[in-house]
């Protein structure tokens, strides 16, 4: 069975995440190491390192992966955007590492003002320095599906085998697949016939078996939009089916899917909480 979890806060600790997941029942948790919209990260400390650690280990909740920051870009034609973007990913990782997350989720980046080939080969490059940066290190970056908005790099498979067979640590790379993302990119979901299509769309071009994690989002926009807009489960434009076809290919009945959906209450009860047992009411 796959495991269910979400994008929870860090706010009064790292720990805080992981003990908000158990308490919600769900297997595994997704997180930010540091502000997504600075540059600047505090420190970690031992405690904090310690005190997440033990708490995954008390409540049992595994596949602790975590977001990289938005500020990213390294498919920048901007030199010093580019460095900066590159440092901000050896220190994602780092963080990563010492808390003992599985992979960093990283949208590859936008090529602005060049051209998808060149920010294609800035990406591959950025990612070549990284690794060597980080040798040794067990935590996996997971390039994700993207829905496509503006110079975004990542709503093709192919980018993300160029990627792939471009960099050269090419085992240390995995891929998040987004179901919003895959939708507002232009790929088809909801029949059993259109899901089994896409995914062996998937397998051709990039390979089953570089899927690492996935997160489950309906859209708030139509298909094809490449608009990257999170609604919550079966309220959007994928409705419940595509969830349902995901959540029972025995392909995935291992890996780790964390929801990105609206945050907030309905009568008293969180959303995350709704959200999770609508996907477990789909689980055959």
């Amino acid at each position: 069975m796959p495991l269910l979890g979400a994008h929870m806060s860090i706010a009064g600790g790292y720990y805080k995440a992981v003990k908000s997941a158990a308490e919600l029942e769900m297997d595994c948790v997704q997180i930010f190491t540091k502000n997504n919209n600075q540059w600047r990260a505090k420190p970690l400390t031992d405690d904090d390192i310690c005190r997440f650690r033990d708490t995954l280990e008390e409540t049992g909740i595994r596949s602790p992966c975590a977001h990289d920051s938005y500020l990213i870009n390294l498919a920048s034609p901007d030199d010093e955007l580019w460095k900066k973007s590159r440092d901000a990913m050896v220190i994602e990782l780092q963080r990563a590492e010492a808390l003992g997350l599985e992979g960093v989720v990283a949208h590859p980046g936008s090529f602005v003002k060049s051209s998808e080939e060149q920010g294609l080969e800035r990406i591959i490059q950025a990612i070549d320095e990284v690794h060597q940066q980080t040798e040794g290190f067990q935590t996996q970056v997971w390039l994700e599906t993207t829905a496509g908005q503006g110079t975004n790099l990542g709503w093709r498979f192919e980018h993300l085998a160029t990627i792939l067979t471009g960099v050269e640590q090419s085992e240390r790379l995995g891929v998040c697949i987004d179901s919003c993302h895959l939708f507002a990119a232009g790929y088809a979901l909801q029949s059993p016939e259109e899901y089994s299509a896409t995914m062996q769309e998937f397998d051709d071009i990039i390979g089953l078996d570089r899927a690492k994690a996935f997160h489950l989002n309906d859209s708030k926009k139509e298909f094809g939009s490449r608009v990257d807009r999170h609604e919550k489960i079966g309220e959007g434009f994928l409705g419940l089916e595509p969830f349902r076809h995901i959540l029972n290919d025995t392909r995935f009945a291992e890996l780790p899917m964390y929801m990105e959906t609206p945050k907030g209450e309905v009568d008293g009860e969180l959303l995350d909480a709704i959200n999770l047992a609508t996907l477990r009411g789909l689980i055959e």
